[in-house]
C-alpha cells in the first residue's frame, strides 16, 4: 500500500493536530478524546479504504468507498489524491426541543480531494468527521467543468464487519419499515418474505440478504455498533446487503420507477453514512452524532413550535369500535361488519372534554373527511381533497368548542399514497387548517406511491417529505408523518418535524399478531436513533377480547410498560392512545401520563441492553421534576438503581407505578401497584419488572415548606434515637 510522492507531500503538509500520516502511507485521525480512530489508505490500485478503531479494537475492517454513475457511465473507484483538508470543531448548540437542553458538537474533520483516474477527470471529495462516539462520512461532488447533471447508478460504500456479530434487523425494503425485528447473527440473516409481512399494506422486498438501517449489532468481545445515515435530503434511502462470506455490508440505494438511484447536479452531496460505536450500550442511546451531522434549523422564529400530548379518535378505529368511513364500512381488512362512524361532532366533543379536564394539549381526529369509503388498496389517484368534511363533522363548531376549552385540534391528512394529488392540494389544505385553528398535521402514506413506480424511500419521495416540512413551516404548522422514510435527524434542520412513525407501531397490536415483548427494547437502538417516533403508547385495555369476545389479539406488554414507554421512547408529540373511558377506569395510573413531560432539559440512560431492557431518566424542560421509565422483554427482571441524577440538595416525592407481583404481559397484563416514597439522590430504589413489563416513576421535588417540615421531623427522630441510645 503506497501513495504517490505528490500525495504523500500533501498529506504531510496537512498533519497538524488533527491527523497523522504514517510512513507506511496511512492517514490516521483520532477523535477529540482519542477513543475513536479513523485510518485511511490509498491502495496500490488507487482505491480508497477506511478503517475504524474503538479504544484500540477494530470496529470496522478496511472497507471500500466509491460511486457508480449511469450518466456519464463511470465507476468512481480509483483516484488520484490531489489534496487533503483538515479542521476541528468544538461548539455547543441548543435544540428547539429535545432530550437535552444543549448539545456539544465536537469532532475532527478530514476532507480527501480526489480525481477519477479512468480519464473522466471527475472530481470527488469524501468528507470524514470523527467523533468520540463514532464517525460520519459523505460524498461531495464539487462544482466542476467535468461534471454537471449526472445520474447515480449506485453507491459503492462498504462496511466490513470484524465477525459474525449479533444483529437486530428488519428486511431491506423500498416501501416499508413496519416489520417485526429479527435477532440473529449476521450469518443467519435471511430476509425472505419478512416477519409478519402479510400485515403490511405496501412492501417491496428485493434481496434475502438485505437489511435496513438503523442496523444495531454487538460483537462477541463486547463492542456495540449502529450503522445508519444522517441528513437524508435529495437522495434515496440506503439499505445494506451482506456478503456472508466476509460479513461485509454494501450500500444499496432505493431505485426510482426506471431503476435509477438519484438525479443530481454539481455541486451535490450524499447523506452522511454513520457508524456509532461504544463498549457501553447506554452510550449508543445517548449519542447525538446523527443530530450533529444535520444542518442547523432553517426556521428562524420557532416560538410557535410546541411539544405536546394528544388524544384522539384513533384507537377506537383500530379496535373496530368505530370506522374511518362515514358509511360505517371498516377501512382495510380488520373488520368486515358495519360499525359507527367515529369522527362525529358529538364524539369528538367527548375527547375535547376529556383533554380539557386532564391537561391534554390536543385532539387528533382521523376519518373526518370524505374519501375513506372506497380508496383502500385501489391505487387510486384523486381520493382526498383535505378540505371536505363528512356531513356529521362540523369543522367550525368543533373549532369554537375546542377553543372555548383551551384545546387545540390536530388535523389528519391521509394521502392514500397519492402524493401528486397531495402536492396539488397542500396550499389549499394548509390554508384550510389555519382558517379553523389547526397548528399540527398528521400525514399518512398508506399504500403504493403515486406517481406509480416510485417508492416511499426513493429520491422522489425524500424530496416530497422535505417539501412538506418547508411548506408547513411557511404556514407555522407542525408535522407528524406516518409511513414515511425512516428519519435521519432532520428534526434539527426542520424543528416543526415533531415526530414520525417509520416503524411497526402500537396499532399492530390491535388487529394482528402484534409486536413481540422485546420490540420496544429493540426500537430504542434502531428506529429511534434517527429521531422521535409517534409510537402511540398508553394502552390500558390490553386484550382486544374486551371489544369483541372472538378477538384473540392483545398488546404484548403490561399496563405499566405502556406508562414507561413515555420515557424510554422519546417524542415531543406523545399520544395518550387509549379511549377516554379506559383511562377513567384507572385514573390513578393515568396520573403518570398527565404528569410526564414531552420536552426535556436532560436525559440519562441508566442501563440498557438491545433486545432485553432499557432504563432511562429524564428531567422536564424548565422544571426540577424527573421521570424514569424501565422496560423489559419477555423476561422478568429486577434492578436496583441509585437516582444520582437528582439534585443532591433536594428531596423528592417519588410515585412508583410498577407491575403487580402477579403481573404478566400475557396472562395478567393490567395488574399494577402504585407506591409513594420520599426519594433522595443516594437512596436506592428497587425495580421489579414482570415478563413484558415495565416501571414508571415520577420524581416531584418537595416544596420549600415540605422540605422544612421534613427536616424538622428528621431532626426530631434523630433526637429521639439519641435519647434511646
Amino acid at each position: 500500500m503506497w501513495f504517490k510522492k505528490m500525495s504523500l507531500a500533501i498529506v504531510f503538509a496537512a498533519t497538524f493536530f488533527v491527523l497523522k500520516a504514517n510512513a507506511s502511507g496511512f492517514i490516521d485521525v483520532r477523535s477529540p478524546n482519542g477513543s475513536v480512530m479513523l485510518t485511511i489508505i490509498h491502495e496500490e490500485d488507487f482505491s480508497i479504504l477506511y478503517k475504524v478503531f474503538y479504544k484500540g479494537k477494530t470496529a470496522v475492517e478496511y472497507s471500500r468507498l466509491g460511486m457508480k454513475l449511469k450518466t456519464p457511465d463511470v465507476s468512481l473507484t480509483n483516484f488520484d489524491l490531489t489534496g487533503v483538508d483538515t479542521s476541528a470543531v468544538d461548539e455547543t448548540w441548543k435544540p428547539v426541543w429535545g432530550e437535552v437542553s444543549s448539545i456539544r458538537n465536537n469532532y475532527k474533520q478530514l476532507v480527501l480531494k480526489l480525481t477519477d483516474r479512468s480519464g473522466s477527470g471527475i472530481q470527488l471529495q469524501i468528507i470524514f468527521r470523527v467523533f468520540d462516539d463514532g464517525i460520519g462520512f459523505r460524498y461531495l461532488f464539487p462544482l466542476q467543468s467535468s461534471l454537471n447533471h449526472f445520474i447515480i447508478a449506485d453507491e459503492l460504500t462498504e462496511f466490513d464487519m470484524t465477525g459474525d456479530h449479533k444483529a437486530f434487523w428488519i428486511p431491506g425494503d423500498y416501501d416499508t419499515n413496519e416489520y417485526s425485528y429479527y435477532t440473529s447473527n449476521l450469518n443467519a440473516i435471511d430476509a425472505t418474505g419478512g416477519s409478519f409481512a402479510q400485515e403490511i399494506h405496501a412492501k417491496t422486498y428485493f434481496d434475502k440478504n438485505a437489511v435496513q438501517t438503523p442496523l444495531m449489532m454487538k460483537s462477541a468481545d463486547g463492542l456495540y455498533f449502529n450503522i445508519h445515515e444522517a441528513a437524508l435530503l435529495n437522495y434515496p434511502a440506503m439499505d445494506l446487503v451482506i456478503d456472508k462470506s466476509n460479513f461485509t455490508f454494501r450500500s444499496h440505494l432505493v431505485p426510482d420507477a426506471v431503476g435509477n438511484k438519484a438525479y443530481l447536479q454539481a455541486p451535490a452531496k450524499s447523506p452522511w453514512r454513520t457508524i456509532i460505536v461504544s463498549d457501553k450500550a447506554t452510550e449508543i442511546l445517548s449519542s447525538k452524532m446523527i443530530l450533529n451531522l444535520n444542518d442547523p434549523s432553517k426556521i428562524g422564529e420557532t416560538s410557535w413550535i410546541k411539544p405536546q400530548k394528544m388524544i384522539g379518535v384513533w384507537w377506537e378505529l383500530h379496535v373496530g369500535k368505530a370506522s374511518w368511513d362515514y358509511s360505517g364500512g371498516q377501512v382495510g381488512s380488520q373488520q368486515a361488519t358495519k360499525v359507527p362512524h367515529g369522527a362525529t361532532t358529538a364524539n369528538v366533543k367527548k375527547y375535547i372534554d376529556f383533554a380539557a379536564k386532564n391537561g391534554i394539549d390536543g385532539v387528533l381526529v382521523e376519518g373526518w373527511n370524505t374519501g375513506w369509503e372506497d380508496w383502500f388498496g385501489q391505487w387510486k389517484e384523486d381520493v382526498f381533497d383535505f378540505v371536505t368534511p363528512y356531513p356529521d363533522f362540523d369543522v367550525k363548531e368543533l373549532q369554537q368548542y375546542a377553543a372555548s376549552k383551551g384545546v387545540k385540534m390536530i388535523m389528519h391528512h391521509e394521502t392514500s399514497a397519492s402524493v401528486t394529488n397531495y402536492e396539488r392540494w397542500m396550499d389549499t389544505a394548509y390554508r384550510f387548517m389555519k382558517q379553523f385553528g389547526y397548528d399540527a398535521v398528521k400525514t399518512g402514506y398508506v399504500g403504493r406511491i403515486i406517481p406509480r413506480g416510485e417508492h416511499h424511500d426513493g429520491q422522489w419521495m425524500v424530496k416530497h417529505y422535505e417539501r412538506v416540512l418547508q411548506k408547513t413551516a411557511s404556514y407555522k404548522i407542525m408535522v407528524d408523518a406516518h409511513e414515511p422514510v425512516r428519519p435521519t435527524g432532520l428534526h434539527r434542520t426542520y424543528p416543526n418535524f415533531l415526530a414520525c412513525e417509520a416503524a411497526r407501531g402500537n396499532e399492530f397490536n390491535a388487529w394482528s399478531v402484534g409486536n413481540p415483548p422485546d420490540h420496544e427494547t429493540i426500537l430504542a437502538f434502531t428506529r429511534l436513533m434517527g429521531g422521535p417516533m409517534d409510537y402511540t403508547p398508553g394502552i390500558f385495555k390490553i386484550k382486544m377480547s374486551y371489544y369483541n369476545p372472538d378477538k384473540k389479539e392483545q398488546v404484548h406488554t403490561t399496563l405499566c410498560k405502556q406508562l414507561a414507554l413515555y420515557v424510554t421512547m422519546f417524542s415531543p408529540l406523545q399520544m395518550a392512545a387509549d379511549l377516554p373511558e379506559n383511562y377513567e377506569a384507572h385514573m390513578d395510573a393515568f396520573q403518570f401520563i398527565k404528569d410526564v413531560a414531552v420536552d426535556w432539559d436532560d436525559s440519562k440512560v441508566i442501563d440498557a441492553e438491545p433486545g432485553d431492557y432499557v432504563i432511562t431518566a429524564r428531567k422536564a424542560k424548565g422544571k426540577e421534576s424527573w421521570f424514569l421509565g424501565a422496560i423489559t422483554d419477555e423476561n422478568a427482571r429486577k434492578f436496583t438503581i441509585t437516582p444520582d441524577f437528582l439534585d443532591k440538595n433536594r428531596w423528592y416525592h417519588a410515585t412508583i407505578y410498577r407491575d403487580a407481583d402477579s403481573a404478566d404481559w400475557k396472562n395478567n397484563p393490567e395488574a399494577y401497584v402504585i407506591e409513594k416514597i420520599s426519594a433522595y439522590y443516594s437512596r436506592e430504589i428497587s425495580l421489579k419488572l414482570a415478563p413484558g413489563g415495565g416501571c414508571a416513576i415520577s420524581f416531584i421535588p418537595f416544596t420549600a415548606e415540605e422540605t422544612e417540615k421534613f427536616k424538622k421531623e428528621a431532626a426530631k427522630l434523630l433526637k429521639e434515637k439519641k435519647k434511646k441510645n
